[in-house]
């Protein structure tokens, strides 16, 4: 469990908090721990083994020494606050580079013309996937000026390739991107599982 009271949040801009009870480390693909700033999958650990959450919908995943995960990408600051970035599930694999949607969908939504964005993962040929944009303006953009605006923020590899203007929402009553709705609307029927 984390917790943050308010003046903990002003001097740590969306973070979600430190660890109240257990542990936290951010680790690599190969399992190797990361240096703060570096994002990576969150790993908890609970006092003696002790589980001291619970995760409606997904079963966690667990090492040896008693860590475990349940896909949550992030970092950690030098002070030990977490900030979440997005799931591995979203995760993208684009030609060899993870590309997390979460941070594309960040750096849209900045955009004064956007009011919210969605980015899934479609089937490429060359690639593998490439993120697929949905966005839902405030005024007209122009793909090209998206793009431009993107360039700025995010590197290559992570620019949408296509990009489609949705007047729908995007989010749940909750408030959560509805990404796996979304994406299996764009894929071809025999690839929507």
């Amino acid at each position: 469990m984390t917790f943050l009271d308010g003046a903990e949040w002003l001097a740590h801009p969306g973070s979600v908090g430190r660890p109240l009870v257990g542990e936290l480390q951010i680790r690599d693909a190969d399992g190797a721990v990361l240096p703060p700033g570096e994002i990576g999958t969150v790993w908890m650990r609970g006092p003696a083994g002790a589980k001291t959450y619970r995760y409606v919908g997904a079963e966690a995943r667990g090492d040896a020494a008693g860590w475990e995960t349940l896909g949550d990408v992030g970092s950690l600051d030098a002070d030990g606050f977490l900030y979440l970035s997005d799931r591995d599930s979203d995760m993208i694999l684009v030609g060899g580079s993870n590309v997390y949607p979460a941070e594309i969908e960040a750096a849209l939504t900045e955009h004064p013309s956007v009011a919210d964005a969605c980015v899934v993962g479609l089937p490429d040929d060359d690639l593998g996937n490439v993120p697929h944009a949905l966005v839902s303006e405030v005024d007209a953009v122009t793909d090209d000026d998206l793009i431009a605006y993107l360039r700025e923020r995010l590197a290559p590899y992570k620019l949408p390739r296509s990009i489609e203007r949705v007047a729908g929402p995007l989010r749940d009553d909750a408030g959560k991107v509805r990404r796996s709705a979304l994406r299996a609307d764009r894929l071809p029927h025999d690839q929507a599982s």
